[in-house]
Parts: structure tokens; sequence; C-alpha cells
């Protein structure tokens, strides 16, 4: 899973600005920092991954909890606060929509369902849909949450993420069973995220609904983590049909990518 860019994009960081862009670069900063460390933290965690010292991280953090950007908890450590929310939601959605045409492709070429997935927090949700022409009520829909760990776009997210981290993410979730088939260990997880990252892509052979299978890939240097899958009746999805649509989910995927980041560049 590609990290946030607290964790990732260190060396590439243009200079240090001065005055009250630098307070803003730290203050973002510190905040990717908190998502990557699971959305608490300590201050002295702060000041020892970021290189900043305690007295400048205190006053950063002093001006988030006023924003309602983070908050403080009874035992004093920070956590993301709940105004992120909004501007979470409001992001996920645009990029949903950015997405919908590459999603649209992938219907008229393979004939299934396709979603776009994110990673929020332990969480996957589904910020992107486009139906089949099929009849069939399925079970993602915009907007759903679900566990990493029963669903094809969660495998394709955690695929690249250290095993540790991946440990500490299903400790904090559990994994309860969806259906029978649903991986209910770490270790058959682990498994799992092994495997994806050697095919190139996840599989969800009704580990979330019974009949139901899900071919998804993770959408390359997306600005936050992100994944695209197809789904339908494991009838139709067959081991011959998945072999000829991995193909088209991965090219829809590159491309995906490089239209966010053509927008993030033209934005910027």
């Amino acid at each position: 899973m590609p990290t946030s860019s607290a964790s990732t994009t260190d060396a590439a960081k243009p200079a240090p600005a001065t005055g009250g862009v630098q307070s803003l670069e730290r203050a973002f900063d510190l905040l990717e920092r908190m998502a990557d460390a699971g959305g608490e933290v300590g201050l002295s965690e702060l000041s020892s991954s970021s290189g900043l010292p305690l007295p400048t991280i205190h006053r950063l953090m002093r001006t988030l909890v006023a924003c309602g950007y983070v908050r403080q908890q009874p035992n004093r450590r920070y956590a993301l606060g709940p105004r992120l929310i909004r501007l979470g939601e409001s992001a996920a959605r645009l990029l949903g929509t950015w997405a919908r045409p590459y999603l649209a492709r992938l219907v008229e070429e393979t004939g299934e369902t396709a979603n776009m997935a994110l990673l929020d927090g332990d969480e996957i949700v589904y910020v992107a849909q486009v139906p089949s022409k099929h009849s069939m009520r399925m079970f993602t829909e915009v907007g759903r949450r679900v566990l990493p760990h029963s669903t094809g776009v969660g495998k394709a997210l955690l695929a690249h993420t250290p095993p540790e981290e991946v440990r500490a993410l299903l400790a904090r979730t559990g994994m309860p069973a969806a259906t029978e088939k649903t991986i209910t260990t770490p270790d058959g997880f682990l498994d799992a995220l092994e495997q994806t990252r050697q095919l190139g892509y996840a599989l969800d052979d009704s580990e979330q609904e019974i009949g139901v299978r899900c071919i998804a890939v993770s959408v390359p240097d997306s600005p936050t983590a992100a994944a695209i899958s197809i789904s339908g009746p494991a009838g139709r999805l067959t081991e011959t049909r998945t072999e000829k649509i991995v193909p088209i989910l991965q090219e829809v995927a590159r491309d995906l990518s490089t239209a966010l980041a053509n927008t993030a560049a033209a934005q910027g």
C-alpha cells in the first residue's frame, strides 16, 4: 500500500518556506504522520519522526486542536479530529467523480460492475461505482465501509504494506467472517497479500458475499491509497475470464493514475 507523503517523499520536498507557509507545511506534515501512525500519537513520537523540536510541535498541535482538526485524548495523546471527516468525504466524492469515466470504460470492456475504493484509516470505503447492465444486486455500493481482510480491494490496497503494520491493523479491526470463505487469521491474510504481490492483482472469491467474485488492482501513485475492481457472479468471472480482465484492469488503473497526476499538476 502506498503510504502518505509524510513517510515517502521527505527527500523530494522543496526547501523549507518561511513564516506562515512553513508552519502550514509543517502542520500538514504532522497530520499525515498521525495518519501513518494509525490516527493517534504522542508528541514525542511526532518529534522523533519529524525531527521538529517539541515546543514547535506543541504550538502547531494547539492550533490544530483549536481548529478541530486534531483532538487531545484523556491520556494526553493526540488523535485526528472530526473536522477532517468533512474534508475527507468531500475529497473522496471528488476523486470518485474523476474516476467514473474510467470505471465506465471497465464496464464497457468487461460487462461487469466496476468499483473504486480507498483506504480510510483502518477501513475500506467505496467512493465510486458504475453498475453492470446485468441485473444483480451486490454488496458493494458507494459510501459503504468494510474491513480490508474480506475484500479484493482491501488486499490490493494492503499488498505492499509492511507485515507488522498489517498485523497491527488486523489487531485493531478484528477479522470477523462475512462468509464461510472469509480469511480469519493474520497469517492467512498475509499469505493472500503475498499472492497478490506475485500475481499483480487481488481476488475475493466469495469472501465478502457468497457467489460474488471480485478482481482488484491498486491505482499506482494515487494521491491517496486507492484501488479499482470489477465484481460479478462467480459463474461469469471464471479463471479464463480473469486472465483476460486483469490486463484491462491494470491498464485502466495506470490511465487513471496518469489523469490524477495531471490534475494535481494543473492545480499546483
